[in-house]
């Protein structure tokens, strides 16, 4: 099982309404591997791809302020949700890289000022903070795993349609892809090219 931490982890906080903890993330991973799809398989391993919270520090360009990343709670929680991960059973994590980009205007802030134009504020602000390396890391495994023919299937819990190119690549090296996106909005064409449709 490849699964895209960052994609899943959205997912079940949009399901819940809360960020998950990595206990819930491990057992919505055993729940997909024990459905019926799979009781004629062994699970090898599960793959956990995310990258660690970014931890630099930034300035706000309207009010100047400088924020620890590092310092935050939510690099706390991101940064143990992956620890914990990494520890459990026949879980190996696999790191990307987070890049911080500059700012942009937050959800709430840009609607706000849809709704009533104003200049932007200093909390209307939120670091622009991106992953880099996930979905490469996870189309080379897909790569690896069909061509050393050491599985016979693959679930991929994604919803990112850049996987499209190694779904094709794997199918066309004999493998069986089972897709899983979590009732989450994906492209057709992503749907289109994994064997089977798991929930």
């Amino acid at each position: 099982m490849l699964v895209d931490g960052g994609f899943l982890t959205k997912a079940l906080a949009f399901r819940d309404k809360q960020f998950p903890t990595a206990e819930q993330v491990r057992a919505e991973c055993l729940r997909l591997a024990a459905l019926e799809h799979f009781s004629d398989f062994d699970l090898l391993r599960i793959y956990f791809y995310d990258a660690p919270p970014a931890s630099k520090k930034v300035t706000n360009p309207v009010s100047r302020e400088q924020i620890d990343l590092g310092a935050t709670e939510i690099f706390r929680r991101n940064s143990a949700m992956l620890d914990s991960i990494e520890q459990f059973d026949n879980f190996a994590l696999r790191k990307g890289e987070t890049v911080v980009r500059g700012w942009s205007l937050g959800q709430r802030a840009a609607a706000s000022i849809l709704k009533k134009p104003r200049a932007p504020e200093a909390a209307d602000l939120v670091p622009n903070i991106e992953q880099k390396g996930v979905d490469l890391r996870i189309g080379l495994d897909i790569a690896r795993l069909s061509l050393r023919q050491v599985v016979q299937a693959i679930l991929i819990v994604t919803g990112d349609s850049d996987m499209i190119p190694a779904f094709k690549f794997a199918r066309r090296e004999g493998m069986r892809i089972y897709l899983h996106y979590a009732g989450m909005p994906v492209r057709p064409e992503l749907k289109a090219h994994a064997d089977m449709i798991v929930a």
